[in-house]
This record gives structure tokens, sequence and C-alpha cells, in this order.
């Protein structure tokens, strides 16, 4: 398989996510991003913990979907992650609770 090949492999790959993202994102009420995915999820919990003057922060996802071209089931039940990077969870407008 050439670079080329392969470019093309991922790019059609990333259009297909690109376009389930747009179908789901009407099934879920947050939008979470963390410095190493992106999530849709229909509940967040977010705890902030403060541990020798650094702060990290536990989530708790359910009702998930995962953007990660290289995943093959998308959807998952329960997430958690834990980071020291920023986390920014939007809730979206429009989805009835």
């Amino acid at each position: 398989m050439s670079a080329e090949d392969l470019e093309r492999y991922e790019t059609e790959i990333e259009l297909q996510l690109y376009k389930e993202y747009r179908d789901v994102l009407p099934m879920f009420a947050y939008v979470v991003e963390t410095e190493r995915r992106f999530y849709l999820a229909n509940d967040v919990k977010m705890v902030p913990h403060s541990e020798g003057g650094r702060v990290y922060f536990e989530l708790e996802l359910r009702d998930a979907w995962v953007w990660d071209m290289y995943r093959p089931a998308r959807f998952v039940t329960n997430v958690k992650v834990v980071t020291f990077k920023d986390v920014n969870v939007e809730e979206l407008a429009g989805k009835e609770l």
C-alpha cells in the first residue's frame, strides 16, 4: 500500500466518522472534549480533585459515543476518564430531557 493509498483510506474513514457523528448527535445531551478524546454523552459527572498542588479531573460518562476512527464500537455504556488537562463539557441546545 502506497502512502497515497493510505492517505485516501484515512480520509475516507474520517469522512465516514463525521457522517456518523452528524447522524448520532441529536441522540445526546452533552459534548465532552478532553486532550485525548471527543465524546457525546447523555450523563456527565465531573469531579475536580487537588493533590499536592495539582488539579485533576475525574469524569464519568454514561450512554456515550466516542470519536475514534480506529475503534470498532463507538457506542459505550460507561466511560471513566482521569486527566490533568483541560476538560470542556457543553450541554447541547434543543435536547429534550
